[in-house]
């Protein structure tokens, strides 16, 4: 027996070092992780990972590690109609109201069922004079060319215009069924009942405006300016 062969058997459990787990000096294995224990961590991990790239924006040089991207891939836009408009726009009027939309369910409290939006709602209406009905009988002139009578109709108001960069919700209130519906829909917490509402309103507010008769003023001194530069010195517009 050598001396090489003597070492191994003093100290044999160093030779099954790699036949088997090596104890500590207790005598008890070390405790290892179940593989379901592993789970949980691993949860907490990405959560803390996603919280960090969320927060890097506000450490320097970081900024733009995981910044979003927004790429426009819209296709070309189609002309599909072009209209002759025989009317002077001759005056324009901004609105703005505020929509307070709520909507409930019978038998049921809001927080299951029901919704109530707060918004803001901007827009413009124009107010025209058509001249597509003008016909040779509305206009008389004298001999002498140096005066003349305009009969036109009087000013009408057009539809109202949104303004998508002015109109915003200030809240939105939804119950529990809502927010699940919200889930499944393609278009959640649609805005065009709000939009149409408050353009219904802006519509009726331009109506008990003075916005038809300051087109009407404005279009009396535009054809008054334009017939004077023509010679005429007397020129006269009514509406009816």
């Amino acid at each position: 027996m050598t001396s090489t062969d003597a070492k191994r058997e003093e100290n044999p459990a160093e030779n099954r070092g790699d036949r088997g787990d090596r104890k500590d000096q207790d005598g008890a294995r070390p405790a290892r992780l179940s593989r379901w224990a592993k789970v949980p961590l691993a949860l907490v991990v990405v959560a803390a990972l996603l919280f960090l790239g969320s927060r890097l924006d506000l450490l320097p040089g970081f900024g733009g590690l995981f910044g979003e991207e927004t790429h426009d891939r819209t296709g070309p836009t189609l002309l599909q109609s072009i209209q002759d408009l025989d009317r002077y726009e001759a005056a324009s009027g901004n609105f703005q109201v505020v929509v307070d939309l709520e909507k409930d369910t019978k038998y049921l409290p809001d927080a299951i069922r029901g919704s109530r939006t707060l918004f803001v709602g901007a827009g413009t209406v124009s107010s025209y004079v058509d001249f597509g009905s003008i016909s040779d009988g509305n206009v008389q002139v004298d001999e002498d060319r140096t005066a003349a009578t305009i009969t036109l109709p009087h000013a009408r108001l057009g539809s109202p215009a949104m303004d998508a960069d002015r109109s915003y919700a200030v809240s939105k209130q939804r119950g529990l069924l809502d927010r699940l519906g919200d889930l499944f829909s393609d278009n959640p917490a649609d805005e065009r009942a709000v939009n149409r509402l408050a353009a219904r309103h802006i519509g009726d507010a331009a109506k008990d405006s003075e916005l038809t008769g300051r087109a009407e003023k404005n279009t009396t001194a535009m054809l008054q300016g334009l017939l004077h530069s023509l010679g005429f010195t007397e020129v006269k517009v009514t509406y009816t």
